[in-house]
């Protein structure tokens, strides 16, 4: 099973994602498309991620309240969390 379907069948779960660059990125998946994985925050706390300031065909940004996006193609590792820290 690639990342695409593992993220599809994850949407509104808590993950962490390991990028091939060695980022870490822990949100909810909130929707993915054919290129990217859209996270939401956890609420109430900030555990990091990199966030797009805006909506321009790049991922949903801060300002929308959305959260952010990561390419699939960048994705070294998925972890599906249990429970909100």
């Amino acid at each position: 099973m690639n990342y695409y379907h593992q993220c599809r069948g994850g949407i509104g779960k808590p993950v962490e994602i390991r990028t091939v660059d060695g980022r870490i990125h822990r949100g909810v998946i909130h929707r993915v498309d054919n290129r990217h994985v859209y996270l939401r925050p956890f609420p109430g706390r900030n555990y990091g991620g990199f966030g797009y300031p805006y909506y321009g065909g790049y991922g949903w940004g801060w300002g929308a309240g959305f959260g952010w996006g990561v390419a699939l193609g960048a994705i070294a590792s998925i972890a599906f969390l249990g429970l909100f820290w």
